[in-house]
């Protein structure tokens, strides 16, 4: 009873590849958590970059690190100027020859973590939870980024959205009211026990 598994561990190997790929016959403690901390250190660095996955392959002296995001552009920067300084970064610290790749990831609603982590963003901002989980994580994103042109676009397309909606209804709601009411008085007038006459056949 209550013996459960990791979703990823459970797939490892099956649909979903080792997102560690390296051989190591001495410093494998080391090497491990040279691994763990560098991933640790690139979200916390990268939060605002809808990270979803970390994958990193060693090769003899070289360090081989490929970031899964939704908004590419924020890593790279203007002209690569971005990432040329997260490689350099990297370097430095590990004291390897760094190759950086960065994969998009086309439609982050279908992805777990990045879902999960706009939620949760969202709700650290006091945004209300109904809304937060309507939004996808492109608009999400989009509307808790602070100071970013398209967050204040999104913010600002979304409040008119809303409130339309809601004047639209209001209307709608009270002339369903009204019609309601004007046939009761109707009804009540104009219906009488003459009017339908019931007669009993004595048995």
């Amino acid at each position: 009873m209550g013996q459960k598994t990791h979703p990823y561990g459970f797939r490892l190997g099956i649909t979903k590849p080792w997102r560690s790929r390296w051989f190591a016959k001495r410093d494998y403690a080391r090497l491990l958590h040279e691994d763990l901390k560098l991933k640790r250190d690139l979200l916390k660095q990268l939060s605002h970059a809808g990270v979803s996955n970390i994958e990193v392959e060693r090769m003899a002296n070289k360090l081989r690190i490929t970031i899964f995001t939704s908004r590419p552009g924020i890593i790279i920067g203007r002209k690569g100027s971005e990432i040329d300084k997260l490689k350099a970064d990297i370097q430095k610290r590990t004291n390897r020859e760094v190759y950086i790749n960065i994969q998009e990831i086309h439609r982050p609603e279908l992805d777990a973590q990045l879902v999960a982590g706009a939620i949760a963003m969202q709700l650290e901002k006091r945004i209300a939870f109904r809304r937060a989980m309507r939004c996808t994580p492109s608009e999400s994103t989009a509307v808790t980024t602070a100071g970013s042109p398209s967050g204040t676009a999104a913010t600002a397309r979304a409040t008119p959205r809303m409130s339309t909606s809601i004047r639209a209804v209001r209307p709608r709601t009270s002339s369903i009211m009204t019609i309601v009411a004007i046939m009761t008085t109707a009804m009540a007038t104009t219906i009488s026990p003459s009017s339908f006459p019931v007669r009993f056949n004595s048995l």
